[in-house]
């Protein structure tokens, strides 16, 4: 599974990183499913975090979330990444 971070209009320090990595264990179950996981955060007036997901079927997932504050951003994108990833995982299961 290949993650790509990038950082848009501030510079990513290494705290936010390692928060973003932990929220991404959440997603464990999952991981032998995903090719690549891209997240995007920016930063105009409020933060903006995005993640497209692509897993081994071709079906990508996209979510966005934006906060005044990096984490909260982060961590509702990563509430939503996860119920789509679960969800998806579940149909794959079911048509087998």
């Amino acid at each position: 599974m290949n993650i790509d971070i990038k950082a848009v209009h501030f510079n990513l320090e290494d705290a936010p990183r390692e928060y973003l990595s932990r929220k991404i264990g959440r997603i464990h179950n999952a991981e032998g499913m995903i090719v690549d996981m891209l997240f995007t955060l920016s930063k105009a007036r409020e933060f903006s975090a995005e993640a497209t997901v692509n897993f081994r079927w071709g079906v990508s997932i996209h979510v966005e979330e934006t906060d005044f504050e990096l984490n909260t951003a982060i961590d509702k994108m990563m509430d939503k990444l996860e119920a789509k990833v679960n969800k998806e995982k579940e149909k794959t299961q079911e048509k087998r």
